[in-house]
């Protein structure tokens, strides 16, 4: 989180909208333990991407049971996805999204329901998203005679690989099932649970990896003088590749430049043939991307030309996602109804973080996107922070006032140590539902 936190919108003088006195009143009963059980056995059984077949099964059984027409498998072999539709009359369709995936992570929080699989690990809280996903579709099936139009839930797989949201739209998404006039998501963050960070416009960042290959002379490690070193250059490279954001993008854009991994060799006598190096970049704009793409490029060939590389090094774009921007009136609507479910205070502007996501490419599938068929989808995504108590007070005991010293003391999303509070498990149900309720807003019966 890049700025420090602003409140948001605060409940309505004239007191709490009909979408939130219905979503109080839908929430007022929630299974709560059943759906901390959800949890933990979803916990317990992490998937990679494109793998969740067992989380989809358990979501698409509970969106049956709940009455809706349930389809798996939408995405083909981009993965599992869930897809459910309850049609409930007149008004606008609304599309709610949980992601499903885990991460490869080693768990290490101690948890008595840590994952069972060994090397893999919900280390982003896509568990408790599909939580609140299956509370919120319940709910809403309960309570259909309080609203109208047509509710589409969707489990989306790989989203951690950023190649799910995708491979439902390409898997007819849009054509074997209704266009939704508006698309709700959320995702869990650190912080003292209990906020809610909205921000009308950009909130997330676009993210593109590089994997950059460099091409040397191999030969035995005693005679150096036989061969171009391929690690030495690697290493050249990295270093150069520090000054991008410091020295060529300017103070008042935000990006990063990460060097996730350097592979090169086989023995410690052998130097080797070739060394690749694999980037991340975050950035906020298409300019700032294309800039560092550049200077990536210009790096990579100038010090394998200084090194008298036989050949220029490979640079390739492998993955990105792309911004997240909100559409403002949703966000706003969407904020507005959360403070009031909430109360005063609960609801903050954090501005864009770095962090990136896939689901604009559910929106960019629709008219106009991905899809080719014209105009766009809007949409709303937030963050639900889910510290426990125990955990933030301990931080901020360390860090003290400052907010982003607080964050960075505690476990953050693909942290070994990452432990959503289950206190966040009837809010981020009541979340996702008083949002649906406030798209459905004035289409329905009167509640």
């Amino acid at each position: 989180m890049t700025s420090p936190a602003e409140p948001a919108a605060e409940p309505s003088a004239a007191g709490p909208s009909a979408a939130a006195r219905t979503a109080l009143d839908l929430t007022a009963d929630l299974p709560l333990s059943a759906l901390e059980d959800l949890y933990r056995d979803l916990h317990r059984h992490p998937e990679l991407s494109a793998r969740e077949h067992r989380t989809a099964g358990v979501l698409a059984g509970r969106l049956r049971e709940a009455g809706y027409e349930t389809a798996e498998g939408v995405g083909g072999t981009g993965g599992p996805g869930v897809v459910g539709v309850l049609r409930n009359g007149d008004g606008p369709t609304v599309l709610l999204r949980g992601d499903m995936d885990a991460l490869p992570v080693t768990e290490e929080t101690g948890l008595p329901y840590a994952s069972e699989n060994p090397g893999v690990m919900h280390a982003c809280g896509h568990d408790l998203h599909v939580t609140w996903l299956t509370g919120a579709a319940e709910a809403l099936a309960a309570g259909r005679d309080t609203w109208s139009g047509t509710l589409l839930v969707v489990g989306q797989p790989a989203e951690e690989t950023g190649t799910g949201a995708a491979a439902m739209v390409a898997d007819g998404l849009y054509e074997r099932f209704p266009r939704p006039d508006v698309l709700l998501a959320q995702h869990a963050a650190p912080g003292p649970a209990g906020l809610y960070a909205h921000t009308p416009g950009l909130i997330m960042s676009a993210s593109t990896d590089v994997d950059i290959v460099v091409h040397g002379v191999g030969g035995h490690g005693s005679r150096p003088e036989a061969t171009v070193d391929p690690v030495v250059t690697a290493a050249y490279i990295v270093t150069r590749l520090q000054s991008v954001v410091s020295r060529e993008i300017a103070a008042r854009e935000s990006a990063v430049l990460t060097v996730g991994r350097i592979e090169a060799g086989t023995r410690h006598n052998i130097i080797p043939a070739e060394a690749r190096i694999s980037l991340n970049l975050r950035t906020q704009s298409a300019e700032v991307r294309e800039r560092m793409l550049a200077s990536i490029r210009r790096i990579a060939a100038g010090e394998c030309a200084a090194a008298g590389c036989p050949r220029e090094p490979s640079v390739t774009v492998s993955g990105s996602f792309p911004v997240t921007v909100n559409d403002a009136d949703t966000d706003r609507r969407v904020a507005a109804v959360h403070g009031e479910v909430f109360g005063a205070g609960t609801v903050l502007d954090f501005g864009p973080v770095m962090g990136s996501e896939d689901f604009p490419l559910l929106a960019e599938g629709g008219p106009g996107g991905l899809g080719g068929l014209g105009g766009g989808l809007p949409y709303a995504y937030w963050f639900v922070t889910s510290t426990p108590a125990e955990v933030w007070n301990a931080a901020a005991a360390r860090a003290g006032d400052d907010l982003l010293e607080q964050l960075a003391a505690v476990p953050s999303n693909h942290s070994p140590h990452f432990a959503p509070d289950l206190a966040t498990v009837g809010p981020g149900v009541r979340t996702l539902v008083s949002g649906a309720l406030e798209m459905f807003a004035g289409q329905g019966p009167t509640v």
